[in-house]
């Protein structure tokens, strides 16, 4: 069911539900992908081990004391079965403001199939074919489509960080990141045709651009890809009620 954004009133589509099972409070992070938080768990106040599904810093999103969402594993064991699972949490968001940020990144497949699926971009609308994880050069990008006998490669990426009602990627330099831009101009320069999807997750966003003070070298190929025909489009979504919705999308400022 379509609602209202509280703060503009904007109509808000129902893109995916994301169950959470309780809150809790960031002790530390000691690493990258794991994080302490501390749960009430049958009256009982413990410090738990949490798995971060994001290779970002997320700075302004985990640190001691912020609280944050998080999920119950499906289970104890990793993708490898010889190998048990170290944490039996998730991390789904974090608390910005008045917000929930949405913080794990397993969701951006769904998400971005969901917006092209429905035609929200009408340059990627009336799709034919949609193969996701497609390898081109030494790199996997994320979809490559088929529509009226035209290729077009597309890489997914997301934004959790904005600074003065700017959304901003990345929030740590990205080599890889940068390699798929260099992916997408060769595409473009072969003839088929190339999109960045960014999923912008930071409500309060007016328009996006690539952050050149965290990675002036895959800004600068963003901008590129952009000159050469590489589309890039920002569309904005909002977590609540354990539910992403789809805002809009939002302009370019750079």
């Amino acid at each position: 069911m379509d609602k209202r954004n509280d703060n503009d009133n904007k109509i808000l589509r129902p893109v995916l539900h994301i169950p959470t099972d309780i809150e809790g409070k960031v002790i530390e992070r000691p690493n990258r992908f794991l994080a302490i938080v501390e749960l009430e768990l049958d009256g009982v106040r413990k410090h738990e081990k949490v798995h971060v599904h994001d290779p970002g810093r997320l700075t302004d999103l985990i640190y001691p004391g912020n609280r944050v969402l998080l999920r119950k594993a499906d289970n104890t064991k990793s993708k490898n079965k010889s190998k048990i699972r170290k944490t039996g949490w998730d991390m789904i968001a974090g608390r910005i403001a008045d917000d929930w940020i949405l913080i794990n990144s397993a969701f951006h497949r769904k998400i971005s199939c969901w917006a092209i699926e429905n035609g929200i971009i009408d340059f990627l609308s009336n799709i034919e074919s949609i193969l996701p994880e497609q390898k081109y050069g030494s790199s996997r990008l994320d979809y490559l489509l088929e529509k009226q006998g035209r290729k077009i490669w597309v890489e997914v990426k997301g934004c959790t960080l904005a600074e003065d009602g700017v959304a901003t990627f990345p929030d740590a330099p990205t080599i890889r990141g940068k390699r798929h831009l260099e992916e997408l101009i060769h595409v473009v320069d072969q003839g088929d045709e190339a999109a960045v999807i960014m999923l912008i997750f930071r409500p309060e966003a007016r328009c996006f651009t690539p952050n050149c003070k965290i990675d002036p070298d895959f800004s600068e190929t963003m901008l590129k890809a952009s000159q050469k025909g590489v589309r890039i489009f920002p569309l904005q979504f909002s977590f609540k009620e354990n539910s992403i919705y789809y805002v809009s999308e939002i302009p370019l400022c750079f």
